[in-house]
């Protein structure tokens, strides 16, 4: 087990790999209010690309974005970027698209801003894809 991944996230871990989506989801959204997420990135990482059910890709996307956060939405870029199932790649595209921050001008600036911040990402994966949300904004 990873030094940076906290006690309370270890039943999340192993709930992350259960047969039941519903199960899935809720470890995700529960991985998904860690401190730091370098412990757990891999976990998340997986559970947005769940190739058996968009509600886990869904549940986990938008507990990220509700962090508000540079950490949360960079998992979700580096996701995006590399999801090949186009029903998952949609449904994170969605999520992205639908944060509640664009409903305000200051959340709207506040989620342009972190969307700068990772253009200049050292993944070129989060890179890119800030790059096109950003792309879109104009």
């Amino acid at each position: 087990m990873d030094d940076v991944v906290d006690e309370r996230f270890v039943s999340s871990i192993a709930e992350a790999d259960s047969p039941m989506w519903a199960v899935r989801a809720a470890a995700g959204r529960r991985l998904a209010t860690a401190t730091r997420l370098e412990g757990v990135a891999h976990v998340l990482h997986r559970l947005l690309l769940d190739g058996d059910d968009t509600g886990v890709t869904a549940d986990t996307a938008a507990a990220l974005l509700a962090r508000r956060d540079l950490a949360g939405l960079r998992a979700v870029l580096a996701a995006r970027a590399v999801a090949s199932d186009e029903g998952t790649a949609d449904q994170l595209a969605a999520e992205l698209d639908g944060d509640p921050r664009w409903a305000t001008g200051e959340g709207g600036s506040e989620l342009t801003a972190q969307l700068r911040t990772l253009a200049a990402d050292t993944d070129p994966d989060v890179r890119g894809e800030a790059l096109l949300r950003l792309s879109r904004l104009r």
